[in-house]
């Protein structure tokens, strides 16, 4: 049994700390972007968690997201004590649930500690159905609705205040609870201008973007915020992007935050939590190199603490909201390979059961990924080829140049780090059915996301009895 995971070789997927590297280790740089129990059996097949990903396929059916218990656990646990080695304050990591909330996966996260960032009603509700604590859960959005504010302050859970309509509507619903009505918990978010190096539509920290006040009118809100008998402005917060490498960025954000609570603190306001955000990149693919995450949280407590220190500020409590780094590598996509095309001196095309309904990463952020062969671990690569998905869509397609071995339909394709932003941003395209998803853990695998069926599809179809040709 060959493990591509041997005892030595560093796991490069940002979730893990660094370790010395085996040069005597045959693994491949595609397989080291696979979860952390994934190894490849005397067959030659993929496990994941001691289960066979072509046995998971026959009994679960294929598109299937195929989830790593212990990946994602370590992941956590990570960032959990990493947080407890470098800051000297209290701290607390939240699990960014949009990049894929549900039942299970909140439960994991929770169990491990963390609370949880949710930035919807509907994730909200998803984390307190899954047993989170309503003090662990913050709400973020730039036009929450009033619905979402009500169940938000009804449930006890942390309002991440992110404009002006919010607060005015905040303090409105207060006053419609009467002066008995607890003061609501609000954080401020603010956007602090700095750039960071990752694809536009996922920059959050510039200027020119809808979330969060101008730093250029911090006085006023916080004025406004210090008259509000109705509102608790426990702290501030602010998030740069995703998928982001470099260090510097999220330091630069630290210190400015910092700057930020001293003026806070002049209007009176006890804010004593800071949410730096998240967005630490992960390694999609081999020449990807991010910070592990030990490396992320010790440069960002280093820069809070020596803030501090410089400013004479007693330390908040220090929060950060990872997603894409906790859960990304955890989880592959398991397709069945289908038809191919050849088009001579161009490319092949080889067609699987999915695409941009399970993944619309790669046709929304032109995002790349890497893939190996399931049940063919060990054989040769000799193939150059275009994954391309089922949709009637020409720009349906997964991976460009994918190095495989020699593949006949019927094949498990295997597309790596697919846990963010796969299931949650999936649809329901060309009325294909959503995939299931499994956790794996020890040899078991539990069912945590069931398929959609064809009733499933039409299950909120309302059909006008002028229409139904059938009576």
């Amino acid at each position: 049994m060959v493990s591509t995971h041997p005892t030595g070789v560093q796991y490069t997927g940002s979730q893990y700390l660094p370790q010395k590297r085996n040069p005597k280790a045959n693994v491949s740089p595609n397989q080291e972007l696979l979860p952390l129990t994934a190894k490849v059996n005397s067959q030659n097949i993929l496990e994941i968690g001691g289960c066979d990903v072509t046995t998971l396929v026959q009994q679960f059916g294929s598109p299937l997201y195929i989830l790593d218990e212990e990946t994602l656990r370590l992941a956590c646990q990570q960032y959990r004590d990493a947080f407890k080695q470098y800051y000297q304050g209290e701290s607390q990591v939240l699990y960014a649930s949009k990049a894929w909330s549900c039942l299970a996966v909140c439960a994991i996260a929770a169990s491990e500690g963390l609370g949880i960032d949710v930035v919807s009603g509907g994730e909200l509700y998803t984390a307190l159905t899954a047993g989170v604590q309503a003090h662990k859960l913050y709400l973020h959005g730039n036009n929450k609705s009033r619905e979402e504010l009500v169940l938000a302050i009804d449930s006890g859970c942390t309002i991440v205040a992110d404009n002006w309509q919010e607060l005015h509507t905040l303090v409105n619903i207060a006053k419609q609870g009467g002066e008995t009505s607890s003061p609501i918990r609000v954080m401020l978010r603010l956007t602090p201008g700095i750039e960071c190096h990752t694809h536009e539509y996922i920059r959050t920290g510039h200027l020119d973007s809808k979330f969060g006040f101008d730093p250029n009118d911090l006085d006023e809100v916080l004025t406004f915020v210090s008259q509000q008998p109705a509102l608790n402005c426990i702290g501030l917060h602010a998030h740069i992007g995703s998928q982001i490498f470099e260090r510097q960025p999220h330091q630069d954000l630290a210190a400015v935050m910092v700057q930020w609570l001293q003026k806070a603190a002049n209007y009176g306001l006890s804010v004593t939590e800071l949410n730096v955000g998240g967005g630490l990149g992960i390694k999609y693919t081999e020449s990807d190199d991010p910070p592990s995450i030990e490396e992320w949280v010790k440069a960002i407590c280093e820069v809070v603490q020596e803030a501090c220190t410089a400013k004479n500020l007693p330390l908040p409590k220090l929060l950060c909201e990872p997603g894409r780094s906790l859960i990304a590598t955890a989880c592959i996509t398991a397709y069945t390979i289908g038809s191919s095309k050849v088009v001579p001196d161009i490319r092949t095309y080889l067609t699987v059961d999915g695409g941009m309904s399970d993944n619309p990463r790669p046709i929304t952020y032109q995002s790349v990924y890497r893939a190996v062969v399931a049940n063919k671990m060990s054989a040769p690569v000799t193939e150059t080829v275009t994954i391309a998905g089922k949709h009637c869509e020409s720009g349906d397609i997964l991976i460009k140049n994918a190095q495989l071995p020699k593949t006949e339909p019927g094949d498990i394709l295997v597309v790596m780090a697919t846990g963010a932003y796969n299931y949650s941003m999936a649809s329901n395209y060309n009325r294909l059915s959503r995939p299931a998803a499994v956790l794996v853990a020890n040899g078991d695998a539990n069912l945590i996301l069931r398929r959609e069926s064809y009733q499933d599809l039409i299950r909120q179809d309302c059909l006008p009895d002028r229409l139904n040709a059938r009576k």
